[in-house]
């Protein structure tokens, strides 16, 4: 088996506020991340996926099938945008743990639509938020 992990970046503005904490709570709990007119990133999100070797292609998955499912169904929710404004994170903070979990969400939703063969399969996803900031899904550990 080979992991294979592909990164993108985009950047993002959002502001972490939590509706069901006071006025107080929010800024001990969020700091400067709490700041009411938000702040941004320039987010690395790594996609990896994991299957066997294709004796005939040397490969195990096409790339640029994962860069046209990563650019149709994630990028246009999460290039230049207020992470905030999103559905998703209605009611929910949209921390970078929300949105690794959200991003596998979706990729999820439309993985074995892209992919119909038994492999390559998700394997989770990465998201590094600062050079030391980074949230992954629990599928990128194990094996």
């Amino acid at each position: 088996m080979i992991r294979v992990t592909r990164q993108y970046r985009f950047s993002a503005s959002h502001r972490l506020h939590s509706l069901r904490l006071s006025e107080e709570a929010n800024r001990a709990t969020y700091g400067k991340c709490n700041n009411p007119h938000g702040h941004g990133h320039d987010y690395a999100l790594q996609v990896c996926a994991r299957g066997p070797v294709d004796e005939e292609t040397g490969l195990a998955m096409d790339i640029p099938t994962l860069d046209r499912l990563v650019e149709k169904i994630l990028m246009p929710d999460l290039r230049l945008r207020n992470l905030n404004d999103l559905p998703e994170f209605k009611d929910k903070v949209p921390t970078t743990e929300n949105l690794a979990l959200y991003a596998e969400r979706r990729l999820r939703e439309h993985w074995k639509e892209t992919f119909p063969a038994r492999w390559p399969e998700l394997a989770g996803v990465r998201i590094l938020e600062t050079a030391r900031n980074g949230f992954e899904t629990e599928g990128m550990r194990s094996g």
